[in-house]
């Protein structure tokens, strides 16, 4: 692995696309940044997402993205959210070890009525429900899943709120998504979707100094009543300091925002890890699940006379001839 000690002359190393693993030693914490600009844009524009739908999903992809690298083997990382807002249903996945997907299913007319009264803020289009995180290590293992309530909260909050609950680990969680509207070469308007994070943990050899404040309905130290590791409470402070356009500014390095932030404590980063715009439907998957289909059933997904699959994720229309699944009388 390598290590980059970042100063100011050096920016711009990892570009878009790239998640950048990080570690400040003088505040005992580390974590992972990205910024997402050709990806992003790329699973969006499958699909006719209003804008406040989309800039929900980019940030839902960007979270996926900071975790799913995380993973130190073979397998699939599912972040979704089920919820009784505007926006019902986020999913994104990260397969391991570089490719990532993602779809939205929302209600046009509340999206539309929510953005006419000027309630987009991403605790408002979720609305009330759970915020899930699988992990699928394959064929033979066990799914591992948490789940922490959406009762209000952003994603960034409701992801913290799992790595208190489920790692008890102090999770700082800063989450972007913005339009980009520039020019092409040759003059003409363009538009496209960038997507930006960072997620900070505090790991500190001491265990100890990890403590946190107890949950609602608990017998320990209540948020009032807490004192917090002065030094933790240093690294939250610099971390809430980021603004969405920092994590989203095409021309801002992922290496010099990190800078800006933790230079003083001295920042080093490692390896940047590439992620890619990567569906993982294909006819052969299609075709083992329609030969397991009941005569009836495959009489029922007949139109016009063929079978049609749509991929939710890409949008890739398969198409098939029935004649290949009607079992021999």
């Amino acid at each position: 692995m390598t290590e980059i000690h970042v100063n100011p002359g050096r920016t711009g190393l990892a570009g878009d696309d790239r998640v950048v693993p990080f570690q400040v030693e003088g505040l005992d914490v580390r974590g992972r940044a990205v910024s997402l600009g050709p990806l992003t844009d790329a699973i969006l524009s499958r699909h006719d997402y209003p804008p406040p739908v989309a800039r929900l999903l980019s940030e839902a992809i960007a979270l996926t993205v900071l975790l799913g690298t995380s993973l130190k083997f073979e397998g699939k990382l599912i972040v979704q959210t089920q919820s009784d807002g505007p926006v019902n249903f986020l999913v994104a996945d990260f397969t391991a070890p570089d490719g990532v997907r993602g779809y939205a299913r929302f209600d046009a007319r509340a999206v539309e009525a929510a953005e006419a009264a000027g309630r987009v803020e991403p605790h408002e289009l979720l609305g009330k429900g759970v915020l899930a995180f699988t992990i699928d290590q394959g064929e033979h293992t066990q799914r591992y899943q948490g789940i922490v309530a959406l009762d209000g909260e952003t994603l960034e909050e409701a992801a913290a709120a799992y790595f208190r609950q489920s790692e008890q680990i102090p999770t700082r969680v800063k989450l972007a998504s913005a339009e980009l509207f520039d020019r092409d070469a040759d003059g003409n308007p363009r538009h496209s979707w960038r997507a930006g994070g960072m997620v900070v943990q505090f790991l500190p050899d001491a265990p100890e100094r990890m403590r946190q404040p107890d949950l609602h309905g608990g017998d320990g130290y209540s948020a009032d009543e807490f004192e917090e590791d002065d030094t933790w409470a240093e690294a939250q402070m610099l971390a809430a300091t980021v603004a969405p356009e920092e994590l989203t500014d095409p021309d801002l390095g992922v290496e010099r925002l990190l800078y800006r932030l933790f230079h003083e404590r001295g920042v080093r980063v490692y390896d940047a890890q590439p992620v890619h715009d990567r569906c993982g439907c294909s006819r052969e998957k299609l075709e083992t699940v329609f030969s397991n289909f009941s005569a009836e059933e495959i009489e029922s997904t007949i139109e016009d006379g063929v079978i049609k699959a749509t991929c939710e994720f890409c949008s890739t229309v398969y198409t098939f001839d029935p004649a290949e699944f009607r079992q021999p009388s």
